[in-house]
């Protein structure tokens, strides 16, 4: 049965507000509890342990969920790329795995090193590819939510002081039970494996094109952690990257969140040749990407100043700039995963897509080179912003004969000019408003107000659409329930 678009996206965005709200609720905690410092040491030891992780991972999970996306009718070839793509990832993880505890022990936070490898043994338990490739998100946000609020009941039950570094990393256990849960439901849709059927290694040639921008993006993602802590020597440095980093992150989920749903489509609509209706989905998703892309980019470039410091307390000044120039991490990184993840890789373009990211990589080691040594964290920040719109800038440039990068920025028009209008209206309470709660609330809800009520003067039609089609669902639900009572 073919699965609603909306529905699995409704999933995922309760999914990413889960993920929204539970930094809103454990990170001026956190923040207070460990201190920049412990926070930045951590930082520090997660961008060495996903070294492993990436390694142990390969890729293998963005190749899984395009295959299965192919065979969401075909149970027994779908059975045997399960069992194939399960024994390969557990095969690199134990690899890596051994090679992980050999390092761990000689060093010097061994204890938090090893606690660390958690991450790469969680790699040989996901299965969350098969699920996203089989448009199962209903049950994997059912999952996800469970765990996420046990997590936060952990974080305020067990770290309570600057000496419970080690439990607040433990909190990476959760990820690897919440794996391990996903497999009780396996039966509904793989069968038992006939082990002298399968060729595990036979992918291995596609799964390594498919790396090659794994690492890249590693490059920039985690790369810059190392860089600012070898080049800083500075814990507190990183420590406000990545507080930074996670308040951009926050809302890039409510974007991205369209991608992990438009995946498994895309491929299955390339696998039947239905060019047109692939196209009309991509055009769709990067308006999408202007539609809620800009207000959050300049929301939380105009709010840092207020929300910051009520947010995360004494002694992370420096994160309200960093914040501002991550926020245009929104932008850059929803379009080139429109364009990137959400076409090249399910069109079975990843050399195309090899390409873009490497180029992005390239950009970010060169500028963090020159930009730590000189602007510290604040450098490190700018580099990944000019890395992620490289990517951006020369994915559509190559898909623009079958993807117009004219209609792509034109379909945003009316959203910049709803957002100036917003960056108009937040300037004189950004100037006015002292930092707080209450403050941030009114600063967030009158820029929200602004913004919808432009786009509702300018009849955005994609707007007016979803929330049209929004209002009938809601009508239908309640005649329905109406009938039923009586």
């Amino acid at each position: 049965m073919k699965k609603s678009i909306k529905k699995n996206y409704v999933y995922n965005v309760f999914y990413q507000i889960l993920t929204l709200l539970t930094p809103l609720i454990t990170s001026p905690y956190i923040a207070r509890v460990l201190g920049p410092d412990n926070i930045g040491k951590a930082s520090y030891i997660g961008s060495i342990t996903s070294y492993f992780v990436l390694f142990a991972s390969l890729g293998i999970a963005t190749f899984a969920r395009r295959e299965v996306s192919y065979l969401q009718d075909d149970r027994k070839a779908r059975t045997k790329i399960f069992w194939e793509v399960n024994i390969l990832q557990a095969t690199t993880a134990l690899i890596c795995l051994a090679a992980y505890v050999c390092f761990a022990l000689f060093q010097e936070n061994r204890i938090l090193y090893l606690i660390s490898a958690i991450g790469i043994i969680n790699i040989i338990f996901d299965v969350s590819w098969l699920y996203s490739g089989m448009e199962e998100f209903g049950s994997l946000v059912f999952r996800n939510t469970i765990f996420k609020v046990i997590h936060i009941a952990y974080i305020f039950l067990f770290v309570k002081g600057r000496d419970d570094l080690v439990w607040y990393m433990l909190e990476s256990a959760f990820s690897l039970i919440s794996s391990m849960a996903l497999w009780p439901r396996l039966p509904k849709m793989v069968g038992r494996p006939h082990f002298r059927e399968l060729r595990p290694f036979r992918h291995m040639k596609v799964i390594i094109s498919l790396f090659i921008p794994t690492i890249a993006i590693q490059i920039y993602t985690v790369l810059d952690k190392t860089m600012i802590g070898m080049i800083t020597h500075n814990s507190f440095e990183n420590g406000y990257y990545e507080q930074a980093l996670r308040i951009s992150k926050m809302t890039l989920g409510i974007i991205t969140a369209l991608g992990a749903v438009m995946v498994p489509r895309i491929g299955q609509l390339f696998y039947k040749k239905d060019t047109e209706q692939v196209k009309k989905y991509m055009y769709r998703s990067y308006r999408f990407v202007w539609f809620l892309g800009i207000p959050l980019c300049l929301g939380i470039i105009m709010t840092a100043g207020n929300f910051i410091p009520w947010f995360l307390g004494d002694g992370y000044d420096e994160v309200v700039n960093l914040s501002a120039i991550l926020s245009l991490l929104i932008l850059a990184i929803g379009i080139n995963n429109v364009t990137g993840v959400q076409y090249l890789i399910p069109t079975q373009r990843q050399n195309t897509f090899t390409a873009t990211v490497v180029a992005g990589a390239v950009v970010n080691f060169v500028c963090n080179m020159f930009l730590i040594y000189f602007f510290q964290s604040t450098g490190a920040a700018i580099a990944s912003v000019l890395a992620e719109t490289t990517i951006a800038v020369v994915q559509l440039v190559i898909v623009r004969k079958e993807l117009s990068p004219w209609k792509v920025i034109k379909s945003g028009t009316h959203y910049f000019i709803a957002g100036a209008l917003m960056v108009a209206a937040l300037l004189p309470l950004k100037i006015v408003l002292k930092p707080s709660i209450i403050n941030t609330a009114i600063m967030i809800v009158s820029g929200a107000v602004v913004y919808f009520l432009a786009l509702l003067v300018m009849k955005d039609d994609f707007f007016m659409s979803n929330v049209q089609s929004t209002l009938n669902n809601i009508r239908r639900k309640f005649k329905k329930q109406k009938g039923e009572k009586s």
